[in-house]
Parts: C-alpha cells; structure tokens; sequence
C-alpha cells in the first residue's frame, strides 16, 4: 500500500495499491497494441493534444490544488505549473510536424530522404517536484513523434500522475496510447525490464546511474536527467538590483526544489556586499507558510527526509566555518518547512559547495574576478544550468561558451522552455527534453534511398 502526505500539515491524504507485474504487462501490451493505429496520422496526434491542452487549463485550480496538497509548492506556483503543461501541448500541436518532416538531401541517388518514426512504447519515470510538468514535458513531444507512453509517477505525487491520465482520457485519446502506471521503484524497474522500447528518468544521480544500466544493458534508448547544482555569477558590472531579485527567484522558487534552481552564488568581491545586502532584504520579505493560501511565497520540502537533509547539509556547513546571515533553523510546529537561509563564507571543504542541495538555502561564495567564478563554477561534477549577470553583453558570451552546461541564461534565471532544449552534461545526465531536440530524442532516424538500378558491383561499408 502506497500513502500520500501533505507536507505542510503531515496528515496522510489517500491510500494506492501499487500495480502487479502481471498489471504492468497489460498496460505494456495495451500500449503496443494502441501504437499500432497511434503512429500513422500526426494530424490526430495534433488534435488530441490541443483537446488535452483545453481540459487542462479548464480544470487549473483542481489540478493545482492537487500539487499543492501532494507536494507543498505555493498555489500560485501550482497554477503556473498548470499553464505551462498546457501551452506545450500547444507547442507540439503547432510545430510538431515541422520538427519530423522528411529532410531531403542530394547524393547519387535519384532520390534520397531521411524520415522520423516513433520506436514504439517509451516508460517514463519522473519525480515529484513538478509532477506535471515533468512528465508532460517529455510525454508531449513524443506522443506527437507517435509514440505511446506509459508513465510511473513519483510516490508522493500519484494522484497527480492519475489526473493527468485522466485529462487524456477525456481529451479522447485512444484507450492504450497513454497510461499511468501506479507503485514503487520495484516496479518502475519492472518497467524498464518490460517490453517497452525506451526510457526516461528524472531524479538522483544514485537513481539515475542504475536506471541507465538497466536500460542500456537491454540496449534500449535512454535519456536520464539528473540534477544539478547550478551557479550564478555576479560580475562587477551586474545590474545588482535585478541581480538580487533574480537570486531570489532564482533559489526559492518551489522552495528550492528544483533541478535548475539556483544553487551556488558566486559574486565578484567588488560588489559583493551590495549584493548581500539586497539579496537578504529581499529574501526576508518571503512569506513562508501554509502553500494554500495565495500570500505564500515559500512552503514546505516534499518530506521529513528531504527537511533532515537540509538540515544536515547547513550544519555541516556551519561547523566548517560558515556564516548565516538569514535563517539557519527549521521553522516550528507541523510541517516540513525550513526557513529561507543564506550562508557566507562558504569553503570547498564543505558539502553544500558539491552537493545538490534542494532546499531554500543560499550558500555565497565571494570571488576575486570573473575569471576565478567560472573556475569555481566549472569545478563540479554536475553541469546542468548557469546563469550570468553582466551589463556587457560581449563579455557574456565569451562567458557563456566556457561554462560547462547544457543551459546558460544571462541576466535571468534558468528555466525550462519548450521552445529551447533541456539537459545536462557530467553527472547532470544526457538527452534532451523539449524543443525539436526532445522530440527527435525518440525517433528512429531513419536514411531512405532510391536507385534507378544497380550501380556498383562492390560495397563498402
């Protein structure tokens, strides 16, 4: 049995029976059946995709307020959650032809084409962070590529990850073509081993790691997106107000639990006590609180692991000689909230300098120069996000192309767009999501040639 919590109040909101084997190898075959009809007209595909977008937004506030009580993020971050599945649909309903139209190409054939057709049933196995967005993001390009879908949706998360097989069901789409598959990880690796053709996986690097194994040890197509610990460089010319309230938006959104949030400030020494001395001011005006309620700014972390891990990661940092300017503690009475904190005099001896961390905590690190900040931000493991503030816009794309991420940002924060592709590089993962990249992701990239008549006697290879 499978128990969803609220975070902010730790009452138990419903019970799951999680799938048997036998049930996921109906859904796999159901699915294998429906890709069938599924892959040959992509003006369907298209249709019943704006009909998902119309049922989503129409249904917002139910849909939000779901998030919201599953996972803790503020309901005004839930609503925008919300529009934004909706208008990717939208995206890939628009322009999804485009992005696997045929590509003609001149060789010495009389005819030669590369064409894109779907590989077939794909598993998708996604957190609970943004419990919609996660899984539409990649579930909307490759519907429209032709593929069927079958999603495992975080344990914390599952009535979000019913209700948006729910949204599909009454958009019309055929029975099969996707599906929600409800358990725990003994099943999504039951998933994996299944007969679907690919996989992909957002969560841990530990998670991730196996995930990629399994799959690519039955040769089948993954894509894995793992995180990240995202810098953010304040150069001596920055715009220090907008840079201060990017840091705000930029760590505390959705309470720090973000795969590109805002992870390590690196700020050029010149400027760096004004930038402190906003970015403080500006955090204290956050409201953290009951996520319901529309003044909320901050809520609770998704459970008491993710609160104890917070906890433990500020206290290592302050037992190696850290400063906390704001915050430090876990707030009082029911819930898993921590206040919002930001840490001075941050060294590399310290967890928080490495790891992911995924909560409201600012570690700053103050830098001699440019030059040292990309250093600084170039020595980790992960390689998701960055962001830039300068006023010199030829500085900053001399910056940009040094840093080692799949997604640079200047003067704004990270976020993810389906219009631009998403991924990392190191231990961030590999793939992309969204754009024409994410959907070719999970296509057969197939050469097509036409001869008139046999023209060689001999071939190589």
């Amino acid at each position: 049995m499978l128990l969803t919590v609220n975070p902010a109040t730790e009452q138990v909101l419903n019970e799951y029976e999680g799938a048997t084997k036998n049930e996921l190898e109906k859904k796999v075959n159901k699915s294998r059946q429906s890709f069938v009809e599924w892959q040959t007209n992509i003006d369907k595909r298209a249709a019943f995709l704006y009909n998902f977008a119309h049922y989503f937004r129409k249904d917002k506030e139910r849909l939000a307020r779901l998030v919201t009580l599953e996972m803790g993020k503020p309901i005004k971050e839930s609503r925008s959650e919300v529009d934004k599945c909706a208008w990717a649909m939208e995206y890939y309903a628009d322009y999804g032809r485009n992005f696997i139209s045929d590509e003609t190409t001149n060789t010495d054939a009389r005819k030669s084409f590369t064409t894109f057709q779907p590989l077939g049933v794909v598993g998708s196995i996604m957190p609970w962070n943004f419990p919609y967005w996660q899984a539409l993001r990649f579930a909307g390009p490759s519907l429209m590529a032709g593929n069927t879908v079958i999603l495992k949706p975080a344990s914390a998360t599952l009535q979000c990850g019913l209700e948006i097989a729910n949204a599909f069901e009454k958009s019309g789409l055929p029975e099969g073509v996707f599906q929600t598959l409800i358990g725990n990880s003994a099943i999504a690796e039951m998933l994996i081993d299944s007969e679907v053709d690919a996989v992909t996986f957002t969560g841990s690097v530990e998670v991730g790691k196996k995930v990629g194994q399994r799959a690519v040890a039955q040769l089948k197509k993954c894509v894995l997106e793992l995180g990240g610990s995202d810098p953010f460089i304040i150069c001596e010319d920055a715009d220090i107000e907008k840079a201060s309230t990017g840091a705000v938006k930029g760590r505390f959104i959705n309470c720090g639990q973000s795969c590109i949030a805002t992870k390590r400030f690196l700020v050029v020494e010149r400027v760096a006590k004004e930038f402190i001395d906003k970015f403080v001011q500006k955090t204290q005006n956050l409201t953290v609180g009951d996520p319901l309620s529309e003044t909320t700014d901050v809520g609770p972390l998704v459970n008491f692991s993710s609160l104890e891990n917070i906890a433990e990661l500020v206290k290592d940092a302050l037992n190696k000689g850290a400063e906390a300017l704001l915050g430090g503690e876990r707030r009082s009475g029911k819930g898993y909230f921590y206040n919002p904190t930001i840490l001075t005099n941050i060294n590399q001896e310290m967890r928080i300098a490495h790891e992911e961390t995924f909560g409201p905590v600012a570690p700053i690190t103050i830098v001699k120069d440019e030059k040292e900040a990309v250093k600084l931000a170039n020595d980790s493991e992960f390689g998701l996000g960055a962001s830039i503030w300068t006023q010199d816009l030829h500085k900053a794309e001399k910056l940009s192309r040094l840093m080692e991420a799949g997604i640079v940002t200047v003067n704004n924060v990270v976020v993810s767009d389906p219009r631009v592709p998403f991924g990392g590089i190191k231990n961030s993962g590999f793939g992309r999501e969204l754009a024409r990249y994410g959907m070719l992701e999970f296509v057969n990239i197939k050469s097509v040639r036409f001869y008139d008549q046999l023209i060689y006697n001999h071939y190589v290879e």
